[in-house]
């Protein structure tokens, strides 16, 4: 049990360690961001979170040739590169070097809190940049602040957050916010409250397409009690939250796809078998128009500007008792 009340940081061969009392992450000090979540000895990371823009077409996606106008996300989805990494230690900067330079810090480095921001650079044209800062406290909260820096030129987005895709497929997921699926201009059937989902399900359009929106919440929890490693005997429910800022909300998808497995399939026979959780955390989501379902544009009110800044920020921790 650590009874110091400090978070330990560990500077090691390309990698930043933070743990305290229940948890344990792992940041990449060279590439694209944290590779390892720990809390309560269960692995909520199968792939390093990354920014996320692209959501599968919808119908009337298709219909008014949205894709054809915005693709350039979906190269964008799947390949994004590292621009820069920064680490503060208790607002001190440090200098994150290779090997065996980073012998110089020794052992684990105390701290009240510690910071690491990745800048990267997207692969549209013209080119973005997008900063992604994880600050992690002595209790082991982490705060992610993500902001996409507005370029002339850019063709409007279908959504800006962050991807985590999780080991395993969740049992089921809880949150606070609108009743069933909702989307920004389709909320007015919504009811607040906290609302719990089983599984992970995928609603059955005859061609598979972005679904299970939720907008305008306050926080999601996210259950699994199946892991990866073959060692572990013990089948055990475990929980993971992401909490909106104060005062705030955010959207969230938590599918067993990836928008580029939806958007593959034309029909449900070609979606792969089920084998992880995906949850996307939004600060951005278009709108599914759907006024005539064969050509007619969203609503400009509905729409993501790329041209503009979108700044937002939300929690990660344990599920609360």
């Amino acid at each position: 049990m650590d009874c110091t009340n400090k978070l330990k940081v560990i500077v090691g061969d390309v990698t930043i360690g933070m743990r305290g009392e229940g948890f344990s992450y792992v940041f990449s000090g060279t590439r694209i961001g944290m590779e390892s979540l720990v809390r309560d000895g269960r692995e909520w990371l199968y792939r390093a979170p990354a920014p996320t823009f692209w959501r599968a077409l919808t119908d009337n996606d298709r219909g008014s040739g949205f894709g054809i106008k915005s693709g350039m996300w979906l190269a964008a989805d799947c390949f994004i590169k590292n621009a820069g990494i920064e680490v503060m230690i208790d607002d001190t900067p440090v200098t994150v070097p290779m090997p065996p330079a980073n012998n110089k810090y020794g052992g684990a480095v105390e701290a009240d809190r510690a910071q690491i921001t990745y800048t990267y650079e997207t692969i549209t044209q013209p080119q973005t940049l997008v900063t992604v800062a994880y600050e992690v406290s002595a209790g082991g909260d982490i705060h992610v602040r993500v902001h996409y820096k507005g370029r002339k030129g850019l063709p409007q987005l279908p959504v800006f957050g962050m991807r985590f895709v999780m080991p395993t497929c969740a049992d089921r997921y809880r949150y606070e916010g609108l009743s069933g699926e909702t989307y920004p201009d389709r909320m007015a059937g919504g009811v607040p409250g906290v609302y719990e989902v089983e599984g992970l399900p995928v609603t059955p359009y005859m061609v598979p397409q972005d679904c299970g929106m939720h907008m305008q919440t306050k926080w999601v929890e996210v259950y699994r009690s199946t892991v990866l490693d073959n060692s572990c005997k013990e089948r055990r429910e475990t929980g993971l939250r992401f909490c909106a800022e104060e005062g705030k909300t955010i959207a969230f998808a938590c599918l067993p796809y990836t928008a580029q497995e939806l958007e593959n399939a034309t029909h449900h026979e070609e979606l792969p078998p089920a084998r992880r959780t995906v949850l996307t955390v939004l600060g951005a989501v278009r709108g599914v128009g759907g006024i005539d379902s064969w050509g007619t544009d969203v609503e400009p009110a509905y729409h993501i500007s790329a041209e503009e800044d979108i700044t937002y920020g939300f929690w990660i921790g344990g599920v609360k008792e």
